[in-house]
């Protein structure tokens, strides 16, 4: 299992996310990205609406009749009613039911990076954890920093 800790900075969190849904879409994978704060899924879900017309990233809110057709889905949960095996944690809070997932995008920033790093401590070593860590450069490019 894969976690990919990316620490924010010049990229607003809403254009990471996106990025990184379009990428899993085009290799035809399935996320979940979770957050406690409704508020925070809700700008979520118009930012993934208003990619614009060429650009759109199919999603729901969980909670719906389709979940399980969604190909991503935002919720304050763990559990994956679209049978994703991506979960991306988007409020800097970390879960340990990510490592039920093939891969996790762990998201966080200054406001979090406390939680990051003993996240970071509490995974070292664990068998069958690969953990990475991305920071971005200078010119905006993410680069592997460990």
């Amino acid at each position: 299992m894969q976690i990919d800790f990316y620490q924010l900075g010049r990229t607003p969190l809403e254009q990471v996310i996106a990025s990184i849904s379009q990428r899993l879409l085009a290799d035809g994978k399935r996320l979940l990205i979770v957050a406690d704060d409704e508020g925070l899924l809700g700008k979520l879900d118009r930012m993934l609406w208003d990619q614009g017309p060429a650009s759109f990233i199919p999603h729901a809110p969980s909670g719906g009749s389709d979940d399980a057709r969604q190909p991503i889905l935002l919720s304050a949960s763990t559990d994956a009613p679209n049978i994703a095996r991506n979960l991306l944690i988007a409020d800097g809070q970390w879960r340990e039911a990510a490592l039920t997932f093939d891969r996790a995008f762990y998201l966080f920033d200054a406001a979090t990076l406390e939680g990051a790093r003993l996240a970071w401590k509490l995974l070292a070593g664990r068998d069958g954890v690969d953990r990475r860590y991305w920071a971005q450069d200078e010119s905006g490019k993410w680069v592997e920093k460990g």
